[in-house]
């Protein structure tokens, strides 16, 4: 089995723009989250890792908080990319080179990991480097 088209979209604007799915699901807790976090990995966290599963350590590093809405997402075709460039801050020193990119629940610690996925090409980062991830960059459902 597999979700329908429609679905897959309605869930991934659930989960990136907080847009309620019709009698299905809404996003009414008592303290919803307004933004999602960008983490950067030297490796694949895997589907058992968490945001801190081989998350990328050169000296400046910090997840990428990206609002929960249609400014901070465009799902469109069941396929989600942010709505503007992700720059992560620029290494002021050591190195490590990200072959992964996660969103998650938590800007620092645990949390939960929603998707991750491979990035090409890989990122070289360190001293004067800043990591980006562009709006090129998709997580697509199917």
């Amino acid at each position: 089995m597999s979700k329908g088209n429609t679905y897959e979209n309605d869930l991934l604007k659930l989960l990136f723009n907080a847009t309620a799915i019709a009698n299905i699901a809404d996003n009414a807790a008592s303290a919803p989250l307004t933004n999602l976090q960008v983490s950067l990995h030297t490796a694949d966290p895997g589907e058992a890792g968490d945001p801190t599963t081989n998350e990328i350590a050169y000296t400046s590093y910090a997840r990428v908080a990206v609002a929960r809405t249609s400014g901070g997402w465009t799902v469109t075709a069941n396929s989600v990319s942010p709505a503007a460039n992700i720059d992560f801050p620029t290494g002021t020193g050591g190195s490590g080179t990200a072959t992964h990119a996660a969103v998650g629940t938590a800007s620092s610690g645990a949390g939960k990991l929603l998707y991750s996925g491979a990035i090409t090409p890989n990122i070289v980062c360190g001293s004067g480097v800043t990591p980006r991830l562009t709006t090129a960059t998709a997580i697509t459902e199917d």
